[in-house]
């Protein structure tokens, strides 16, 4: 029967998309639970968001596997996540990538990812307790940069701060009452261009001070 991040990948992400085999092994070896409170870790592996603290959540499985395999992490990149939640993110392109600097705003849940990375072996995560909105220019540019918060604007000192080359997946909000735009933007050279991958649903974006 395999373990539950495994039955996950099988019934969960191969059937909806998920190809590439570095997700699916990655996201097949981490213990998903370790990143929820006690209370959920019941439903770690459901196929569903989850709460945790400050009013976050975890996103579903599919769409962390979906995000990533747009993204198209490798192994010598850098990688930028805005939103560090849980840590879950940050873990599946820890193993797929160089180095990768994880962006959070509330300082709780930063300690606690970090915590949570550190305790299992994620050690190539730098947690940061920033305004994501702004990036983090010390160690731009990257390669790879992933939003897990709904964005009213592109904020541009995110498509600043890609690489020649680099991809950015991000939510996008496009009404009111509308489901948010998931979008892959590509830089080449001084052009970045993007498509639309999938409605979803993330916490906003938060910018500045508040």
């Amino acid at each position: 029967m395999g373990t539950p991040a495994q039955r996950m990948v099988a019934e969960q992400l191969r059937p909806n998309g998920v190809t590439d085999e570095r997700v699916l092994d990655v996201m097949g070896s981490i213990p998903r639970e370790e990143f929820l409170p006690h209370r959920a870790r019941r439903h770690a592996y459901e196929d569903r968001a989850l709460a945790i603290e400050c009013g976050q959540t975890i996103s579903q499985p599919l769409v962390v596997a979906l995000m990533t395999q747009a993204a198209a992490p490798r192994e010598d990149e850098v990688a930028l996540e805005v939103g560090a939640g849980s840590g879950y993110q940050a873990a599946v392109l820890s193993r797929l990538c160089r180095a990768v600097i994880t962006i959070e705003r509330e300082p709780a849940l930063a300690e606690h990812a970090s915590e949570t990375l550190r305790r299992l072996g994620f050690e190539n995560v730098e947690v940061a307790v920033a305004d994501g909105s702004l990036g983090w220019p010390s160690r731009a540019p990257y390669d790879v940069i992933l939003v897990a918060a709904a964005a009213s604007g592109v904020p541009q000192a995110l498509i600043d701060e890609l690489a020649d080359g680099g991809r950015m997946v991000i939510p996008v909000v496009t009404g009111a009452d509308e489901p948010q735009d998931l979008r892959l933007y590509v830089r080449r050279g001084d052009e970045v261009t993007y498509r639309s991958l999938f409605p979803v649903v993330f916490v906003p974006l938060r910018t500045g001070g508040g």
